[in-house]
């Protein structure tokens, strides 16, 4: 029997912006990552990928060093090793990633690759819909539908692929410009598509964004409906999104839209936080809320673009202190929400039944799941 080869390609920083608060790692923003002591998401993502993979009969030919040959060595999978593209290098970047990758196209069955939106963009760029491929989540945006909704669906899907299991299907790779990002503008673009094995609803959607006069007329009044039930002296941590922030526009704050604000007996007390204010607010103040929104269409409420609540900030919050708010049509659209924190202690205290504000004081019962 013909053993199915597959390509493995890791970008070692994606994600590393998340906790820190940067919202990428795209140029400068690595080193600003660096200094407010931002760690590695990718290599943990890669091993627990590769350890969950279940199949036997497949070879791995992985790019050099830190890009993917390094996490295939310390894995349950080390022995199917059979081939390495490229230089070792202790510093890497996106052309390392196009070149390992047009290099793979040629020897392998299916190319799967650990990172973000970003990475996305690169395998798109180097292979375009030549063979399939498959995205691990690892970075701090992932609005393309090319990723897995975490490591372990990864895995499951690519043993359906290599048992012939799978549809392939075309996916778009979408992205944004990451310094307007910074900037609070989102700005998302269609750069191209990926062929992409498809199974049992394991692949995320891409983002939806909701809009019009009934959508709004939703978000005032969950705004409203928050503002009058603040508690005094509770630190009000709220995320990213319009159906959150439309709490700051009616109190008057001038917050960000993609960032984190907290907010104290309806005062702003830090604008754009990150992991660390986050952290020092919980330890000074004891008991916070979070209001969250999940992404539209994909359905994460933790682990997607909200990275600054890492699992050091999730472990000291009680589930009982999510206020979870989303339109009526957004969550019709996401029946099911999802949690991936990279931690899976962390998401099993988070998964179960919850409920969501979608109008003034009614709520729905929503599942959350780890996937």
């Amino acid at each position: 029997m013909t053993r199915r080869k597959v390509g493995f390609i890791v970008n070692p920083i994606a994600g590393m912006g998340g906790s820190v608060g940067l919202k990428g790692t795209d140029g400068e923003a690595y080193y600003k990552a660096i200094e407010r002591g931002a760690k590695p998401v990718s290599p943990r993502r890669a091993l627990e990928f590769l350890n969950s993979i279940k199949s036997s009969g497949f070879e791995i030919y992985a790019a050099a060093g830190k890009m993917g040959v390094e996490y295939v060595l310390k894995s349950i999978h080390r022995d199917k090793l059979m081939g390495v593209v490229g230089e070792e290098k202790e510093y890497t970047s996106r052309i390392d990633t196009v070149n390992a990758a047009r290099v793979l196209r040629s020897q392998v069955d299916i190319i799967v690759f650990v990172g973000g939106d970003g990475t996305a963009r690169d395998i798109c760029e180097a292979i375009n819909t030549s063979i399939p491929v498959l995205g691990v989540p690892s970075g701090v945006k992932m609005f393309s539908s090319v990723f897995a909704i975490n490591p372990v669906a990864a895995a499951y899907i690519l043993e359906r692929f290599l048992n012939g299991e799978v549809s392939i299907v075309e996916r778009e790779v979408l992205d944004i410009d990451e310094e307007s990002y910074r900037r609070d503008e989102l700005n998302i673009k269609l750069y191209g598509y990926l062929l992409v094995p498809v199974a049992d609803g394991l692949l995320q959607s891409s983002k939806t964004i909701y809009t019009g006069v009934d959508e709004e007329y939703a978000k005032e009044s969950i705004a409203e409906y928050i503002i009058e039930n603040m508690e005094e002296n509770t630190p009000y941590i709220l995320g990213p999104g319009s159906s959150v922030k439309k709490i700051c526009v009616k109190l008057g704050l001038n917050c960000t839209l993609l960032g984190f604000d907290i907010v104290l007996n309806k005062k702003l007390l830090v604008k754009d936080a990150w992991e660390k204010d986050i952290l020092d607010v919980v330890d000074k103040y004891g008991r916070v809320k979070v209001v969250l929104t999940p992404i539209g269409g994909q359905g994460f409420l933790l682990g997607r673009g909200n990275q600054q609540l890492s699992p050091r900030v999730l472990a000291k919050i009680s589930k009982d202190d999510l206020i979870i708010v989303a339109t009526e049509n957004k969550i019709r659209d996401t029946p099911v929400l999802l949690v991936d924190t990279g931690d899976p202690s962390i998401d099993r205290k988070f998964i179960g039944y919850v409920k969501v504000l979608v109008d003034y004081n009614r709520f729905i019962v929503v599942k959350v799941s780890a996937g």
